[in-house]
Parts: structure tokens; C-alpha cells; sequence
């Protein structure tokens, strides 16, 4: 990129403009831009990926990273640690990649509801659940229904549980 093109990304008008025709042009901004609210909040409007190129104090701005996480969810892994215990945002990600729970906190890990609606999304996320949920026979008959693979992330108990078994024998 040559230096006209440089000072350009450094002009709000111009990166504002730019960003509502394509929101991966974030990533072009001057840094002091990608910590520009209006300006981060379009470029996620227009492409939810454009997330990542947002800055580190607007990643912990709910508005923004509801509005990416929401469309695509897999962004989640870009939120801000303060954001990490919002069920609503984790859900709204989880309807569109159960993935996510990988990133999750240790208190939404041991969410029946929210680990319920990530092996919903994605069975094999089961090994992220906590120990206590691993252990929960309504977890473990949801999981075995989506994927029988998911057995060996249950807990022993589960293992030898006979409506989980029956589930694991089926043909």
C-alpha cells in the first residue's frame, strides 16, 4: 500500500464510506480508527467478520460484538473477557456455530441450557461441557441422540447408564 492510499485509511469520512460498502476494510484503518465506535459498528453491520479488526476496547463494547456474534457466532472468540458471562450474546452465537463454547467461560461451560444449545449446534462440543455436565443424564441422552461418537465424552457414570447404553447399541 503506498502512502496515499495509507493517509486515506486515516480519514474518517473516507474509512466510514468505506467500510458501509465493505466492512473487511476495517483491517486498512489507522488504529485510531478501528477504535472509532461509529465507524467499527458500521464496518460489523456491513460484515460481521469485521470484528476482528475492531480494537481491543471495542470488543468489550456489547453492541458491537452482539451484532457480529449474532450473525455469524464464531466471532465470539474475538469478545472482550468482560463479555464472556453474557448468556444472551453466548446464546445468540451458539444458534450459528455450537463451536463456540470452546471459548466460553468455565461458568457457561456449566450452563445446562447453554451447553444443551451447543451440542444442539455442534454434538462433538461435548468435551468442552464441565465435568458436572458430562455427568447429567438429560446432557448425556441429548448429546448420544445428535452423535454417538460423543460416548466417550461422558463421564463413567453416564457410560454405564443403561438408557445411554441402549442409545450407544442401536443400529
Amino acid at each position: 500500500m503506498d502512502v496515499e492510499e495509507n493517509e486515506e485509511y486515516s480519514n474518517r469520512n473516507f474509512v466510514l464510506e468505506q467500510v458501509k460498502k465493505d466492512g473487511k476494510l476495517l483491517d486498512l484503518a489507522s488504529e485510531e480508527l478501528k477504535d472509532d465506535r461509529e465507524i467499527v459498528l458500521e464496518a460489523v453491520k456491513n460484515n460481521a467478520e469485521a470484528l476482528e479488526f475492531a480494537s481491543d476496547r471495542l470488543k468489550k463494547d456489547r453492541e458491537i460484538v452482539y451484532e457480529s456474534v449474532s450473525k455469524v457466532g464464531w466471532t465470539y472468540c474475538y469478545a472482550g473477557e468482560n463479555l464472556l458471562n453474557d448468556k444472551e450474546l453466548l446464546m445468540a452465537g451458539l444458534k450459528k456455530s455450537g463451536q463456540i463454547l470452546y471459548f466460553a467461560s468455565k461458568e457457561m461451560r456449566d450452563d445446562k441450557e447453554v451447553v444443551l444449545a451447543a451440542i444442539e449446534a455442534k454434538p462433538i462440543i461435548m468435551k468442552y461441557a464441565s465435568k458436572r455436565l458430562r455427568s447429567d443424564k438429560d446432557v448425556g441422552l441429548a448429546v448420544m441422540k445428535k452423535n454417538k461418537k460423543c460416548f466417550s465424552f461422558l463421564e463413567p457414570n453416564l457410560q454405564q447408564d443403561e438408557d445411554i447404553l441402549a442409545i450407544k447399541n442401536e443400529e
